[in-house]
């Protein structure tokens, strides 16, 4: 399924994004701090190695990975004067 345009939603639809925006957001958050929670125990431990960088590596795509932003999500609540 393509993504539509933050424009082309309707009001529903763009209120139920935002809560799945924003659920989600919370969730990377914690698995991204998880994931550099490991990359420092491993450090520590004086294991750097190719195994640390798989957790770095996630990181990244969590924080790179395809969806909307809940700050585009936002601006588009705002235009339609919602917040």
């Amino acid at each position: 399924m393509e993504q539509k345009q933050l424009s082309e939603l309707t009001e529903q639809e763009l209120l139920d994004l935002a809560k799945k925006v924003k659920s989600s957001s919370i969730y990377h958050a914690v698995l991204i701090g998880f994931l550099i929670g490991i990359v420092i125990y491993s450090a520590i431990n004086n294991a750097l190695g190719f195994l640390t960088l798989i957790p770095l590596f996630l990181a990244y795509k969590l924080i790179k990975g395809p969806g909307y932003r809940s700050k585009d999500v936002n601006e588009e609540l705002k235009k339609r004067k919602f917040i």
